[in-house]
């Protein structure tokens, strides 16, 4: 490990975000966590950042020689407001940058494949996360888990496609050492758990931890697109509902060596996560 100075988690207050900064806290690290409204993380220095108001750039990157990049969420076009604040912390002494994409996003793919693109002229040292849909969607604050709490039903158009669902914290784990290694990794790691799961299987497994039935009602494109879009731009929920898509034609069946290779041990199963962040009921 390299004798970081201080890193920016840009989102530390969110699903990856927070991992990231505790990590790192726990190795010894000095963090600046930066939230809209100031990130208060343990052991950390919280700081306001919002992508969308420039004048809050300045004092996140003040001090700092890596930042761990999470996009502004929902936003089909991120480089116009990331790319800006990429080229100011080079001026401003970062030599390294972290991103989060995704697994479904390319170099050059929309929305935040973009800023994957032009990463590498930016920075020397740098890493693109791809990671594959989060285990986390399904025990956390996203709409499905909200769903499964409430109505014990997953909605998706992803028919009986399989995913390499991947736990949150071996994204953190990634994100570390990418960002604290002597050496970056300089490329894009795509991160998946160990196998591939449809989400009639994920509706069993936390069946089978919860004790309360689950089920996976499959939808349309089209009435995913609606239903999305009743809380989320209706472009957003468009994109969301064709990688649904992408994922019924087999576009995430897959898994690779990425977690154990960078960390040296086996990424997490899907059953293990739901059994550590699910509660038994009856």
């Amino acid at each position: 490990m390299t004798a970081a100075g201080t890193t920016l988690v840009i989102g530390a207050n969110g699903t990856t975000g927070s991992r990231t900064t505790a990590r790192l806290v726990g190795a010894g690290h000095r963090v600046k966590a930066a939230g809209r409204r100031a990130a208060r993380v343990p052991g950390a220095e919280a700081v306001r950042f919002d992508w969308y108001d420039p004048g809050t750039f300045g004092e996140a990157l003040a001090g700092t020689d890596r930042v761990y990049l999470v996009p502004p969420p929902g936003d089909l076009d991120p480089a116009a407001v990331m790319l800006p604040f990429l080229r100011q912390a080079r001026g401003t002494g970062v030599h390294r940058a972290v991103l989060l994409s995704s697994s479904a996003v390319p170099a050059g793919g929309p929305a935040v494949g973009a800023v994957h693109r032009a990463l590498p002229g930016l920075f020397d040292a740098w890493a693109v996360l791809r990671p594959s849909w989060f285990m986390q969607n399904f025990t956390g604050t996203h709409l499905h888990a909200h769903s499964i709490r409430d109505d014990g039903v997953i909605l998706t158009a992803a028919g009986t496609g399989r995913v390499g669902f991947v736990d949150a914290d071996d994204i953190a784990a990634v994100a570390v050492h990418a960002l604290t290694d002597d050496r970056a990794p300089c490329t894009d790691l795509v991160l998946t758990g160990p196998e591939t799961l449809s989400h009639d299987d994920v509706a069993t497994i936390v069946t089978e931890v919860t004790g309360r039935p689950v089920t996976h009602r499959h939808l349309s494109a089209e009435q995913l697109r609606d239903r999305l879009a009743a809380t989320i731009p209706r472009d957003f929920a468009a994109l969301l509902a064709d990688l649904d898509l992408a994922i019924a034609g087999g576009a995430e069946d897959r898994t690779t060596d990425t977690v154990r290779r960078l960390t040296g041990r086996p990424p997490r199963s899907f059953l293990a996560v739901a059994e550590r962040e699910l509660t038994r009921s009856g």
